[in-house]
């Protein structure tokens, strides 16, 4: 074998300028999409801990059964009591996966500053077990003032655009007025007590963060729409939600459990966008790969014909021709393969050093362009790449390994 794969390197080198543009080809393309596919990894970890830390989804979010379809209907009716909060909790934290969970409650109304009012949007916490899930996240979206704290109830967090229409800093007094549950209209003073940028601004003028107490107050309730669960790798969500759906239906607790990526539109989305866009690319290399390789090796069989005749004279078999030359076209895909590591290598290196951000659509704020290594998707694609371009090669190999040898002999 390694002298087949000399002699066919040999070949190769014959003609040095097409083959260098044939791998040229190939390392282009497999630095195109490795890139990319880093760039998309990187987009897509950060999207998961946006929505998991960022949002406070956590990893699991556990409704009565019916919330989600009629919820709105008549909210009461598919929310938890504070026994039913305390006895879910306990089965869920036995398992040896889950770090925590939460009660929260999704509260709506409007907000006023005395003056003007606007609509928010927030979630009723505990303001500890917020911490915990936010993590080192809390670092990225950082809140100018003071965070939630169990201490002082009426004290809020609001998003940056928010405060600003309401012409609201931290420290400043407003009030918040909603329905309750009953249908009584309710009014409550708050104190911002921090202000935070959410990353969107779809939800920067509208979002609040409140203590669960104090959207229980609101609402005139003493239940919660929801348990929050943060398990300690986001990789065993889908695990666990089958075996606590398993645990609590064994315990006589009809609930239904949504993930993290389910309840993220936002990612979900922008995951579809990404996920078309690679194919889209990779459709590219494909096509310009088996193109190129199916181009240099035709052109081989052209010049070589007398070559191929002689070696067919001397005793070499179709499968012996057709071999060389999918190696050949093996070598053209490693060698172009390998080639493209090393200018992927390159760019993620110049990447890395000149830092650069942009702001993407419906963001707040800059970003940083970063891209991912990944070893391990680089190979499968090089495997990749080398199997193409060795079937590439096998299509003008036929055509060779067919031609009558006295007229492969006699050809000019």
């Amino acid at each position: 074998m390694i002298k087949w794969m000399r002699i066919a390197l040999r070949n190769i080198l014959k003609n040095k300028r097409r083959s260098f543009v044939t791998l040229l080809a190939i390392a282009m393309g497999f630095a195109a999409v490795s890139l990319f596919r880093g760039y998309i990894h990187n987009t897509y970890q950060g999207l998961r801990e946006s929505a998991i830390r960022g949002e406070g989804l956590g990893h699991l979010t556990i409704y009565k059964e019916g919330w989600v379809e009629k919820g709105k209907i008549d909210p009461e009716k598919y929310m938890f009591s504070q026994e039913e909060l305390r006895k879910i909790a306990d089965l869920v934290e036995e398992d040896e996966d889950v770090i925590l969970a939460t009660p929260q409650i999704h509260i709506s109304g409007l907000v006023s500053n005395g003056r003007t009012s606007a609509i928010f949007l927030a979630n009723g916490v505990i303001p500890r077990d917020d911490k915990t899930i936010k993590g080192a996240w809390a670092a990225f979206r950082p809140v100018r003032g003071n965070v939630l704290s169990d201490k002082k109830t009426y004290g809020v967090e609001m998003a940056e655009d928010l405060a600003i229409h309401l012409d609201l800093k931290p420290g400043g007094d407003g009030v918040v007025m909603a329905t309750t549950l009953d249908g009584q209209m309710n009014a409550l003073d708050i104190e911002v007590a921090g202000v935070y940028d959410t990353g969107s601004d779809a939800t920067n003028d509208k979002y609040m963060r409140v203590p669960f107490k104090f959207a229980q107050s609101l609402y005139d309730t003493e239940k919660a729409d929801r348990l929050v669960v943060l398990l300690d790798d986001w990789e065993k969500t889908e695990r666990a939600r089958n075996r606590l759906l398993s645990t609590l239906s064994g315990a006589g607790f009809k609930c239904e459990i949504k993930t993290w990526n389910e309840l993220s539109l936002f990612y979900s989305k922008v995951k579809g966008m990404f996920d078309m866009i690679f194919m889209f690319i990779f459709s590219i290399v494909f096509i310009i790969v088996v193109m190129s390789v199916i181009n240099t090796m035709g052109m081989a069989v052209l010049e070589r014909t007398r070559e191929i005749g002689t070696l067919r004279a001397l005793g070499l078999k179709r499968r012996g021709v057709s071999l060389l030359f999918a190696i050949e076209g093996a070598m053209l895909g490693f060698l172009g393969t390998i080639l493209g590591i090393v200018l992927n290598i390159a760019i993620w290196a110049i990447i890395r050093t000149i830092e650069p951000t942009y702001i993407p659509p419906g963001v707040s704020t800059p970003v940083s362009l970063t891209v991912n290594l990944l070893p391990q998707a680089m190979f499968t694609l090089m495997v990749f790449l080398i199997f193409l371009s060795l079937i590439a090669a096998i299509l003008p190999a036929r055509r060779a390994a067919k031609q009558n040898v006295v007229d492969a002999l006699g050809h000019v």
